[in-house]
């Protein structure tokens, strides 16, 4: 192991001493937000010292085993035994690599996820409604929440555009690749002559900000608006302006909710939105000047870029941007596709890794 390696990992097994004594303090739920960040740096922390005393326990196994090896009768044994502690070693090293690589401070947060029918009419706003329902069924597999915060439903089913909070740890570190433009390829159920048609969707996934507070918002800067639901809803629709539209005036950002059936929900909502968004916007920025010498194996994140297609005909989907193709279009379409995100997230690393190596 390297000694800056060995190094950083002493120091982090300082810190977590440091933090199990402060997260161990009757005091320290009187500041909720540094509660929240401690917990966050104490749950990355956790892993990676544990494998690193598992990483020094097998070098002490190591070192009993070569002291074995000095008695004929134990020499086989101990030499086996020396074999498979190298064998260890080197995997936990491995995984040591990956767990020290940077970590993105957004990863464990909740999301705001937007789908919007692109190119072919009722066919997008349909396939943004199956796009939908798949990420609805993979929140459902990790126990995760989702709450709709604003929708615009097409004339013949699906959405022209939806957003919805998906609640869950972890949710953003999942899902942060899905960002870009969805292609679908099939016969639409308006096609009388079985042509296949291609239509497109696009999906924004945005980081929670942890409170408004993170996204200094000047409400001079802030044109708020009033307006009547429009929509299911029964009795209440049109007779409450109970719907809310945020529009920030320096970035023409504009959020609306009427979900809600209180003005001061839609309203809460909306801001909460407003500032994921402004947020997203000015971490994009951040990594646009870092990466400006060099592109991201998993694609820049521009919301305009073909990510993915999926081919109904064939029954295949294809992530063009790690050439990876699964012929299992009813089973990522229930919600599993945890297969698609770990390869993306596995290609990421990779290339962190092979970054850490250059410098």
């Amino acid at each position: 192991m390297k000694a800056s390696i060995a190094t950083r990992l002493t120091r982090l097994s300082v810190r977590l001493e440091e933090l199990n004594q402060m997260l161990s303090s009757e005091a320290i739920t009187a500041n909720m937000d540094n509660f929240r960040k401690l917990t966050r740096e104490h749950a990355e922390i956790v892993p990676i010292v544990g494998l690193y005393q598992a990483y020094q326990q097998s070098e002490q196994d190591i070192q009993t085993a070569r002291e074995m090896s000095a008695d004929p009768e134990m020499r086989e044994f101990a030499e086996a035994e020396v074999q498979e502690g190298k064998e260890k070693l080197a995997q936990i090293e491995a995984e040591l690599q990956r767990q020290l690589l940077p970590k993105d401070p957004n990863d464990e947060r909740n999301i705001f996820l937007e789908i919007r029918a692109g190119t072919g009419g009722d066919e997008s706003a349909l396939f943004a409604g199956n796009l939908f329902r798949m990420y609805s069924r993979f929140a459902e597999r990790k126990r995760w929440q989702v709450e709709v915060i604003s929708q615009s439903p097409s004339d013949v089913g699906g959405y022209k555009e939806i957003i919805a909070k998906i609640i869950g740890q972890g949710a953003y570190s999942k899902l942060k690749f899905e960002s870009g433009g969805h292609r679908v390829q099939r016969v639409p159920i308006t096609e009388t002559q079985g042509r296949v048609h291609t239509s497109t969707c696009t999906v924004a996934v945005i980081p929670e900000a942890d409170e408004i507070s993170e996204v200094q918002l000047n409400p001079a800067e802030l044109r708020i608006d009033t307006f009547r639901a429009s929509g299911a809803g029964g009795q209440h629709i049109n007779k409450t302006d109970s719907a809310v539209r945020v529009t920030h005036l320096p970035t023409g950002i504009v959020v609306e909710c009427q979900d809600g059936r209180s003005q001061h929900k839609n309203k809460a909502q909306a801001m909460s939105v407003l500032a994921a968004r402004i947020h997203d916007k000015q971490m994009r920025a951040h990594q646009a000047e870092q990466a400006a010498t060099r592109k991201s194996l998993v694609g820049t994140g521009e919301r305009s870029e073909r990510i993915r297609t999926y081919n109904f005909p064939q029954g295949r989907v294809t992530d063009h941007r790690i050439n990876l193709t699964l012929y299992k279009m009813d089973q990522i379409m229930d919600g599993d596709i945890d297969e698609i995100c770990s390869a993306l997230m596995s290609e990421h690393q990779a290339e962190q890794l092979a970054s850490m190596e250059n410098d």
